[in-house]
């Protein structure tokens, strides 16, 4: 019997994680979705885990207000401890009957308290606070507070945008200071780049002599992203990859634990559970580790507890003894599994590239031949990992009716460094979660719905390369 790699609650979904650590444990507060009309108000639930791996789910945390109230809906912020050991809880206030003076939803900065431990908090309406002039109303949202030692104060980071300037450029990072967590002052923005049309779940942190701004970017493109800086005053600077994974995993924000940094996110549901289906907001936690290079740049992959909770092996065979060279200086060579493989299952595929090849990599719940299957694809002359799938889209029955001229899933490539010599892919799946990582630097998360089982293959296009493979379950003893 297996157990799940990915939380879910059973009567909703996961969306935006509010991570703390307390006492080497884990406290993953969250945005309770439930999907049902008319809408319910957001509560924050919580679900705690020492291990990254197994997940105590403990219901609503910070109940959200009354039909009345400004916290109709609790909505995304943070969690601190003070001096005294008093738990502040800072989240966002939204109600869409309470208008502002553009006729928008009222978004506020609301206040609470835990004298105990976290087990309870207390509400403290009398704090909350909303945008200053210059700003819209509509957007002041995720507060994250940190302390600033340096300065002798803590520092409020809130998601906001200018009330004037082109539509989808008025994003900011807006910024509050206060001595005591209670009374707080709006100062100069925190970071102002006229980029983006918001920098949503803002989160920073200091590691090693490096500073780190990590914001999900909501405009052009719907992914987390993180910025590099000596102090917390910037300059911030852009890696060459500066995003945490793809479209399906959003609203990541992280905690430390033992000098090691974790990012909590969601990866989105799609609508009508298939692949076509446009992405959704919330869905299911999934959990990535940040690996500082030399350089201050952040890898990002599975963390090895969840590697190592996969120790039986799944039995694979194949018409040909792996490790295997795939040679097709001008074709493809696919080599794929006699069997069909688990829903669960975590694969680590080594793949030596020789110079000059154009693809190699995973097929996933494929067709025996090959030919139907998702496929993760490694593109060194592109620089990139994309997921595809075969068949794609078919809008008919003649052969162009088949979406040819879509190169690989939208909204699911990254960049990543695959110059000749070995690599690794790892990849694990979980029902219709899949979730790929190359070298432990690079990471893709998406769903996959359509195709319900199949084999596992390894191949190579336009070139060669040697594949080596293994496959693990987990059972539950």
């Amino acid at each position: 019997m297996s157990y799940p790699i990915f939380f879910q609650p059973a009567d909703g979904w996961v969306g935006d994680l509010i991570p703390f650590q307390k006492d080497g444990e884990f406290w993953l507060y969250y945005l309770h979705e439930i999907r049902s009309d008319p809408k319910p108000g957001t509560s924050w639930n919580l679900v705690t885990t020492k291990d990254l791996i197994q997940f105590q789910d403990h219901g609503v945390a910070l109940p959200h207000g009354t039909g009345t109230d400004l916290d109709f809906n609790a909505y995304t912020g943070s969690v601190v401890v003070d001096e005294a050991g008093l738990h502040h809880l800072f989240y966002t206030g939204h109600n869409p009957n309470n208008l502002g003076p553009d006729g928008l939803p009222l978004q506020l900065v609301m206040h609470a308290t835990s004298s105990d431990g976290m087990r309870t908090w207390v509400k403290h309406p009398g704090h909350t606070f909303g945008a200053p002039g210059g700003y819209e109303s509509g957007d002041w949202r995720d507060p994250f507070v940190f302390r600033d030692e340096a300065a002798g104060q803590w520092r409020m980071l809130i998601a906001a945008r200018h009330s004037a300037g082109p539509e989808r450029r008025r994003g900011v990072i807006a910024q509050c200071v206060s001595t005591d967590l209670i009374t707080w002052q709006y100062t100069d923005p925190f970071w102002d780049p006229r980029r983006y049309i918001t920098h949503e779940c803002p989160d920073v942190f200091a590691w090693g002599d490096w500073w780190y701004m990590v914001y999900s970017e909501f405009s052009e493109t719907f992914t987390t992203r993180y910025r590099m800086a000596k102090s917390p005053d910037g300059p911030w600077t852009v890696p060459d990859q500066d995003s945490i994974d793809g479209r399906a995993f959003y609203a990541s924000k992280t905690a430390e634990r033992d000098g090691r940094r974790f990012f909590f996110g969601w990866i989105a549901t799609k609508e009508g559970k298939h692949d076509g289906g446009a992405w959704q907001w919330a869905g299911t936690m999934s959990i990535l580790e940040a690996r500082q290079n030399a350089d201050g740049t952040l890898g990002f992959g599975f963390a090895d507890e969840l590697v190592d909770s996969f120790w039986d092996e799944v039995p694979v065979s194949f018409d040909r003894a792996l490790p295997a060279r795939l040679e097709a200086p001008d074709g493809y060579a696919a080599a794929v599994s006699n069997e069909d493989l688990p829903a669960q299952f975590y694969a680590k595929a080594v793949l030596d590239i020789e110079p000059g090849t154009t693809e190699c990599g995973l097929l996933l719940r494929s067709s025996p031949d090959g030919d139907h299957s998702y496929v993760l694809r490694l593109e060194p002359k592109r620089g990139r990992l994309v997921f595809d799938r075969w068949p794609r889209t078919i809008t008919g029955d003649a052969q162009w009716h088949v979406s040819g001229d879509v190169p690989f899933a939208i909204e699911l490539e990254r960049p990543c460094d695959l110059r000749p010599g070995k690599h690794t892919l790892e990849v694990v799946v979980d029902g219709d979660l899949c979730v790929a990582v190359v070298d432990r630097q690079v990471a893709l998360s998406t769903r996959i719905y359509d195709l319900a089982a199949g084999r596992i293959g390894v191949f190579a296009g336009e070139g060669s390369a040697t594949a080596d493979l293994e496959v693990r379950k987990r059972t539950d003893n």
